[in-house]
């Protein structure tokens, strides 16, 4: 089977630091995978190596067997990578609504010409999306607060709302960068059951997270990243019970690649 994901000795440095050395990965459909390690391990660095916030140095990136390198944020975006954000960077100035709709993984109304000569696919179009927007919003309990402002929010919602815009892409890779952080009661409990969901739905998801419960009720596998490299790869209660990694992890101090990946 094709690996919905599928990266090939991927390398990237910045300066002297070595922020992704020589990765190789494959997330399938329907798997969610756990991407654990400390701060600076070049976690978030992956992410944005895979969505093309920045370009490679080397190595291979593939969704669905086409290759990916070389194509901008929006392209990728379009071919199907979807992902959340450790800031959110939901449109304060748009209501709950239109920042789902905003989001699509087409959004037509960005052409100028497109909106001028064909107005009226246009609209169709936007009230398609905004009916698809409606129902994620259901899904998530959120449908009542559509017409609020995203600063009258609770910060619980709005994590909601990161992953209601990643939905929006409806494309076959979810990428969740550290979803629940600040998150817990009725949110947490959501955000975990709609990921689960989306799983069983046929996507590709994987997940980047502190909080080790999270993971461990969720996701099948995981690899351990320090440093820029895979050290190790498995069950999430196998690396977990790793006196290595948990020295690692939990003994890991902060230095130059941890300031580095925090401006990244």
């Amino acid at each position: 089977m094709t690996p919905t994901l599928k990266i090939t000795q991927l390398c990237k440095r910045f300066g002297g630091i070595v922020v992704a050395d020589a990765i190789d990965l494959e997330i399938h459909s329907g798997d969610i995978l756990g991407l654990i390690g400390p701060n600076g391990a070049g976690k978030s660095t992956l992410f944005n190596l895979i969505s093309g916030v920045y370009p490679s140095d080397s190595g291979e990136v593939c969704l669905m067997g086409q290759r990916l390198n070389g194509q901008s944020i929006t392209s990728r975006a379009q071919s199907g990578i979807s992902r959340t954000w450790q800031h959110m960077r939901l449109f304060q100035s748009l209501s709950v609504l239109d920042n789902l709709v905003v989001a699509s993984r087409f959004y037509e109304a960005e052409s100028l010409v497109t909106l001028f000569f064909q107005s009226a696919k246009i609209k169709k179009l936007q009230e398609e999306k905004a009916e698809r927007a409606l129902q994620i919003l259901q899904r998530m309990e959120l449908k009542h607060l559509c017409d609020w402002a995203i600063g009258d929010l609770t910060f619980g919602q709005q994590k909601l709302m990161g992953l209601a815009r990643a939905l929006m892409n409806e494309g076959q890779l979810l990428l969740l960068d550290e979803p629940m952080a600040g998150v817990e009661g009725q949110s947490y409990d959501m955000m975990k059951e709609v990921v689960r969901q989306e799983a069983r739905g046929g996507r590709a998801i994987c997940v980047v997270e502190h909080n080790i419960s999270f993971v461990k009720d969720l996701c099948s596998s995981a690899v351990f990243m320090f440093a820029g490299k895979i050290l190790e790869r498995g069950r999430v209660e196998d690396l977990l019970a790793s006196k290595t990694l948990e020295a690692l992890y939990f003994g890991a101090q902060t230095d130059g690649t941890a300031a580095v990946e925090d401006t990244l």
